[in-house]
């Protein structure tokens, strides 16, 4: 299948720093991309700029086809983008429906509205009335992934989907991928936990201090190779 998303030569510029150095990628339309590496690798950098959210010195984003690099992010999401950011960001004193209807304001056709999102998630349905603030950090994190679904993208990033969770909530909420892949959503995850990603990703890529340092199939990457890219070190 052709690649929805291509990012070429990508550099993006915190100021002085080069967060990004000339980084290219690709997302083949119904795959699963987990971007690896550790804290201030540029992970979160490079969805920012995915997303429109932070504008590249240099490179460009492809989206379907069309060059999407001077895009504004919320034109970005009507185009079929949306991205379930690191920490959650719901309207802590909105309700859990109220959040979800929120992501429903793209207004894209799609299968995804409030029941599939309450099918995929029971138990953001039964929290439905209850405010974003008052729960825990994995219902929070599911709700985040439903209002992004709600959109009905055609590609959905996720960034840093276990960071301060329990295992076992990870554990679930990783369990209802299989379920928005098969509804024809393409993912990009950002993730510190490399187990994890192996276990969901199709391909893998790598960044160390802003630049590739591995990329290529789930399968056909070891583990001491990627051990040698996380961490700058030979293999």
């Amino acid at each position: 299948m052709s690649a929805l998303l291509e990012v070429t030569d990508l550099e993006v510029r915190h100021g002085d720093l080069r967060a990004v150095q000339g980084v290219s990628l690709s997302v083949t339309e119904g795959d699963v991309l987990a971007v690896i590496g550790a804290n201030g690798a540029g992970k979160s950098t490079l969805l920012s700029a995915v997303t429109g959210l932070l504008r590249p010195s240099a490179g460009h984003v492809r989206f379907a086809g069309d060059d999407v690099t001077q895009v504004r992010p919320h034109r970005r999401v009507r185009l079929g983008i949306s991205m379930v950011p690191e920490g959650r960001r719901l309207f802590g004193s909105l309700t859990v429906e109220e959040n979800l209807q929120v992501g429903a304001s793209a207004k894209r056709p799609g299968p995804w509205d409030l029941k599939a999102v309450y099918d995929l998630f029971p138990l953001v349905a039964e929290r439905r009335a209850r405010r974003a603030g008052a729960m825990s950090g994995g219902e929070q994190q599911a709700t985040a992934i439903g209002r992004a679904l709600m959109s009905n993208p055609r590609l959905l990033l996720l960034d840093e989907v276990s960071l301060g969770l329990a295992p076992v909530v990870v554990k679930q909420l990783y369990a209802a991928l299989p379920q928005i892949t098969g509804k024809g959503t393409t993912v990009l995850l950002v993730e510190q936990d490399v187990r994890q990603a192996f276990a969901v990703a199709d391909h893998v890529h790598c960044l160390l201090e802003g630049r590739t340092s591995l990329e290529g199939r789930s399968d056909d990457v070891s583990m001491e190779q990627v051990s040698a890219a996380y961490f700058g070190v030979r293999a």
